[in-house]
């Protein structure tokens, strides 16, 4: 046989020996020794229950067991982990630090006492201080969050003029100092560039009534002949209004009062703050104040209510603007001066003015 025919395809013309053909199909072996193997038992498949179901469970996750069940028989089934008790209701928190605002609360009370029954004047100088870091604090959140320059130096000795001409001359005395304020902020604003001056000068002249104007009116409930007392009485029912709105709202508050500008006040605690400021309107003017009624003090304790409600909603609407929680860090627990002062400065002209109704300024 020559190379050729083993390339040949093998068509009609070419004739292969059967004993080819039967080597190149049959087994490698020999027919006697294929006679002696035995064929393998067909094992017919036992239905596993679930095993289906887990088949496709652990398909693809690299799961080593088809089922749930022990990989042996002398194995244990895992017991399942038992579940976690839940964790029991957390109480209400107040959102500050209640210790250091009580201490720092303590301290400014302190302050204010000394300083109110034993020297006026020093009790002048606390708010001059009070005002011009207000101001300060004011002026700094718009600068930072809004990019508004309201000018501080004219704002902070016009301010503490204003304190001063109130105490000093009263009504008249506080209105001249508010517009030569205005005038000052103005004239300082015109030595930097055009740019956002209305700006600028509108928010200088909204704090300098915002702040020392209102402040004014604290300075002239001392000068009266009870002036201590009245002062007193003013910050009494302005801390009691706080006082009750929070412990109310907080114990039993469930309706808020204003969602979209303070979320925590709620209609009991108003209802709380009227109902503390009253009974302590009539006890303070019946015991405080000189020729003061107690239905007088009912009055007055729900004019304080408002008022103070009404600041603090106002501070709150100016900080969300801003975009921020509080105006200042100076007072632990309390934030800064003006997020004291969110209630005082709107309540001291309305208590002033019911003063003057009832018992007269002098």
């Amino acid at each position: 046989m020559n190379d050729s025919s083993w390339g040949a395809p093998q068509g009609a013309g070419h004739r292969v020996a059967p004993e080819m053909r039967a080597a190149a199909a049959g087994p490698a072996y020999d027919v006697h020794d294929a006679q002696q193997t035995r064929p393998m038992p067909i094992v017919p498949d036992v239905p596993d229950a679930g095993r289906d179901a887990e088949d496709r469970d652990h398909r693809g996750q690299g799961a080593g067991r088809l089922s749930g069940g022990p990989l042996f028989r002398d194995e244990k089934p895992q017991e399942p982990m038992p579940t976690a008790p839940p964790p029991p209701p957390q109480k209400k928190r107040a959102g500050r630090d209640l210790g250091s605002a009580i201490g720092v609360g303590l301290g400014l009370g302190a302050l204010v006492v000394v300083s109110l029954f034993f020297v006026k004047a020093v009790f002048v100088g606390v708010i001059v201080l009070a005002v011009v870091v207000g101001l300060w604090e004011l002026t700094s959140r718009l600068d930072e969050r809004k990019g508004i320059k309201a000018p501080l130096v004219p704002l902070a000795v016009g301010g503490a003029a204003m304190v001063v001409a109130g105490y000093a001359r009263g009504a008249e005395g506080a209105w001249v100092a508010m517009a030569l304020t205005a005038l000052a902020v103005l004239v300082w604003r015109m030595t930097q560039p055009p740019e956002d001056y209305l700006r600028d000068v509108t928010a200088g002249v909204f704090a300098a009534f915002y702040v020392p104007f209102l402040a004014t009116f604290v300075a002239m409930l001392l000068t009266a002949a009870d002036g201590p007392q009245r002062v007193l009485t003013f910050l009494l029912l302005t801390v009691v209004s706080d006082t009750g709105a929070y412990a109310v709202g907080w114990r039993f508050g469930k309706h808020k009062l204003a969602p979209r500008i303070s979320p925590g006040k709620t209609r009991e605690g108003l209802f709380g703050a009227v109902g503390f400021a009253m009974v302590a309107g009539a006890l303070c003017m019946q015991f405080l104040i000189d020729d003061g009624s107690w239905w007088q003090g009912l009055l007055l304790g729900l004019a304080v209510a408002a008022s103070a409600t009404l600041g603090d909603l106002g501070e709150s609407m100016i900080k969300r603007d801003l975009g921020i929680k509080d105006m200042g860090t100076l007072l632990p627990g309390h934030g800064g001066i003006m997020d004291r002062l969110d209630s005082l400065l709107p309540t001291a002209p309305v208590v002033w003015l019911l003063m003057v109704l009832f018992v007269g300024s002098g």
